[in-house]
């Protein structure tokens, strides 16, 4: 004789509600509270700070009680004259930081992937880490000691060839190739670290019927590791974007320094502010500044969230 089993049948299941919610995921949201923590003191907490670009700062009276002018501080860019350039300058420099350096991250991360022995593998990577650690300064002092018309490196080889000297430091055309060279020097490797964590979250076994499919290396690099690296650099992008108009002064200044014959094509935005207020801290006028930055940044990031949601909904932030 057979026991008939009842079967509980379930309705459409009811909408928890937020304390609920709370208590089923606590252990997720317990993982995640430093990270909430950080992002709501560094980042939410200060946004009331950003009124500091509308007023004249006295520090006695402190953000809030100081005088208000208005837009009165944006005039300190676009009086000038050198918005524009400025802002030209930052956004040209870094989109090639972004395209060049994406795209040699990916072809290290790919070479590293590819090379069998283990300890040469553990070794270059140890060797590509370390430019990123060089201090800017450090770097300044190098490229310096390269490049110095009187006893620089490279114009001491040029002399022994009986070739004339060369002198950058008075020719403002090749610094933006000097730049972005010296800039993918330094962050390549550590940029492929990413590329690299994704190429080892791809599933061996398709990587194994590809082999066994009678693919060669450059297919399985074309049709697995490429597609596969597709959602992370559309990630890294979009992060990317919200920073395509703050410069990299560390990088500018101590390489540039204040040379006004390169001002043309190597000032940005953070080094042209320096200079302006290096005698006069004004914190209106660099909070001002930020403010336009991010505000070009967020925008950016929204136009390029959205389209990317109109071609890969996937792949989008939101």
């Amino acid at each position: 004789m057979f026991r008939k089993h009842a079967v509980k049948v379930s309705g459409p299941k009811s909408k928890l509600t937020f304390w609920q919610k709370v208590y089923r995921y606590r252990v997720l949201l317990l993982m995640c509270l430093p990270a909430i923590i950080f992002f709501f003191a560094f980042s939410y907490m200060p946004l009331p700070g950003v009124y500091v670009a509308f007023v004249k700062y006295n520090y006695r009276d402190g953000i809030f009680g100081s005088k208000f002018i208005g837009l009165d501080n944006f005039k300190f860019l676009y009086t000038s004259g050198k918005l524009w350039a400025l802002t030209r300058n930052t956004i040209l420099y870094n989109i090639c930081f972004i395209i060049l350096g994406n795209f040699l991250a990916i072809f290290m991360a790919i070479l590293l992937n590819e090379l069998r022995c283990k300890w040469f593998k553990k070794v270059s990577q140890t060797l590509m880490f370390l430019p990123y650690f060089i201090s800017q300064v450090l770097v300044g002092v190098l490229v310096y000691n390269l490049l110095n018309y009187d006893y620089g490196f490279v114009n001491g080889i040029l002399t022994k060839l009986g070739i004339e000297r060369w002198g950058p430091y008075s020719d403002a055309g090749v610094w933006p190739v000097i730049l972005v060279i010296i800039y993918l020097w330094q962050v390549t490797g550590y940029n492929s670290v990413v590329y690299f964590a994704a190429i080892m979250g791809i599933d061996a076994e398709m990587i194994e019927a590809s082999r066994v499919d009678g693919a060669n290396g450059f297919q399985k690099i074309r049709y697995i590791i490429l597609p596969s690296l597709k959602p992370t650099l559309v990630i890294l992008l979009l992060f990317a974007m919200g920073g395509i108009v703050k410069g990299n002064f560390g990088l500018f200044y101590n390489i540039i320094g204040t040379n006004s014959l390169l001002q043309s094509t190597t000032d940005i935005i953070e080094t042209y502010v320096y200079r302006a207020t290096m005698t006069d801290f004004n914190f209106s006028t660099a909070s001002a500044v930020g403010l336009y930055q991010s505000i070009i940044g967020f925008l950016m990031v929204m136009g390029c969230n959205f389209l990317v949601k109109k071609i890969e909904p996937d792949y989008s932030l939101f």
